[in-house]
């Protein structure tokens, strides 16, 4: 089943290892193993996560975002990140702005929901 994700890259459409991306062109991957594997298309399920989570994941600088594609085999890690077998970069998009005070807040937010999964 088809959805839409977002992929951040670098501004020359590179991202981990130098892989080269296309628009309009399918990228498949064996949608085996662990996230953060060979066999997974890493993806956000908000341009605002992409955002977030980007310093933590890919340390981008300057980063261009895209809407994508994503079909064939899903994998999530809640929402911090998402993978997919099949991606397609559809159209690049404007890149949202995050101010420091939302940044804060959303790291205090996650720190907190973490803390309360691991109390015991």
């Amino acid at each position: 089943m088809e959805q839409i994700g977002y992929k951040l890259t670098t501004q020359d459409l590179t991202t981990h290892a130098g892989f080269q991306w296309s628009l309009g062109k399918e990228v498949q991957a064996s949608g085996k193993g662990k996230l953060c594997t060979e066999g997974w298309l890493h993806y956000y399920r908000h341009p605002l996560l992409a955002v977030l989570h980007n310093p933590a994941h890919a340390a981008i600088e300057d980063p261009r975002l895209f809407e994508c594609c994503v079909n064939g085999e899903v994998k999530h890690d809640g929402w911090m990140k998402s993978g997919c077998s099949q991606l397609t970069l559809t159209k690049e998009i404007d890149l949202p702005v995050v101010s420091e005070e939302a940044r804060v807040r959303y790291a205090i937010a996650c720190a907190l929901q973490v803390r309360h999964t691991t109390m015991f």
